[in-house]
């Protein structure tokens, strides 16, 4: 794992001279190198420690839903490491979500649990994001906030945002119905499989709720920190130019363009980039110290994570490497994903099917 992703940053290292290439030597772009030779650096000093705190908030909402008898350092460790492998990797947090199942299977947590509190997760990550497109565009609606540069987008993105929470508390609903361990007929590992992606999402999304009734600081404090901390890299990019966009546009502008990190791309680079320049195109910001800004933005929203996270990670294999350091910490063991104090355990549900033991076999 270590030299795939020693790979994959020389090919976003390579990327990335590429790109600092075209920006001094494209033609067109003389304006953009211009604002890039006069930005502030004290700005971009801000920046950096926005990001780290940034980074340390991802930390706190990952303790907050794995964290359970994983000792704080090693919680430190694979969170980071996670925010490294989605630098690698930047699709929606999968690289990162993918680094740390494989990080909390090996440090003994029962593939059920890692599945159900995945999903959960994501989720909880995912709701700074959308809440604060639904509490945007509301207050463009109310004429809280003025001048909205295109109505259109603002409202579209703020219905959809609407529809997917909607849509998440239906499906969490409708699958958390689904309690009957008796094995469905058909092809054994195949049903297997199905039974298990449906159990980890109904119960996951569960799970989720019920973390966010139940240790609502940490899971705020981390969702919503990892995302208001980035956002205000992104602005005191700007401010490194000389330029502040208002505050509605700023918000959305970011949360909208961070769409173009979904596409599969190493480190995100042309997906974030021309994700969040187009969008800001769209609410009529000035291209030029808008491109300035988001390539700032991205350079430090790439690396800081990445370097913090590849040290956690050295630091990380030393621990998995010292069985007597992982037997300190005995996590969950299988068939009880709800063995944290305090939460139900969980009896008659697909995870007593024999589902997931099936699962971790295969």
């Amino acid at each position: 794992m270590l030299v795939v992703a020693r790979r994959r940053l020389a090919v976003i290292a390579a990327l990335l001279v590429g790109v600092a290439l075209l920006v001094m030597i494209g033609p067109g772009l003389g304006s953009v190198r211009a604002r890039l030779g006069h930005a502030s650096g004290g700005w971009i000093a801000a920046a950096v420690a926005l990001e780290t705190l940034s980074a340390l908030c991802y930390v706190v909402i990952f303790r907050a839903v794995f964290g359970g008898r994983l000792s704080r350092q090693t919680s430190y460790r694979i969170a980071m490491a996670e925010q490294a492998a989605n630098s690698v990797l930047s699709v929606s947090g999968a690289g990162g979500l993918a680094f740390g199942a494989w990080a909390l299977r090996r440090v003994g947590m029962s593939g059920e649990r890692i599945a159900r509190r995945t999903v959960a997760f994501f989720l909880l990550t995912s709701l700074a994001n959308v809440g604060a497109v639904i509490v945007f565009a509301a207050l463009y609606a109310l004429g809280v906030l003025s001048g909205d540069p295109n109505p259109a987008l603002t409202y579209g993105f703020g219905a959809a945002a609407v529809a997917a929470i909607l849509v998440v508390l239906a499906l969490a609903r409708l699958l958390a119905r689904d309690e009957d361990p008796s094995p469905a007929p058909g092809p054994g590992r195949l049903r297997a499989a199905a039974r298990f992606v449906r159990c980890s999402l109904g119960q996951g999304a569960g799970d989720g709720l019920r973390l966010l009734r139940r240790r609502p600081i940490g899971v705020l404090t981390g969702s919503l920190g990892t995302m208001a901390c980035d956002l205000a890299v992104l602005g005191v990019a700007f401010r490194a130019f000389g330029h502040s966009p208002a505050l509605g546009v700023l918000v959305l502008g970011y949360l909208v363009g961070q769409l173009g990190g979904n596409l599969p791309l190493p480190g995100g680079i042309g997906g974030v980039d021309s994700g969040l320049i187009g969008t800001f195109a769209l609410y009529h910001e000035p291209l030029a110290i808008t491109t300035a800004a988001v390539l700032v933005y991205h350079a430090v929203s790439l690396w800081v994570p990445a370097a913090l996270g590849s040290v956690a990670f050295a630091r990380l294999r030393d621990t998995l490497a010292r069985p007597r350091e992982l037997a300190r910490e005995p996590y969950v063991p299988a068939g009880e994903p709800h063995a944290t104090a305090g939460e139900p355990h969980v009896t008659g549900s697909c995870w007593a099917s024999g589902v997931a033991p099936a699962m971790s076999a295969a």
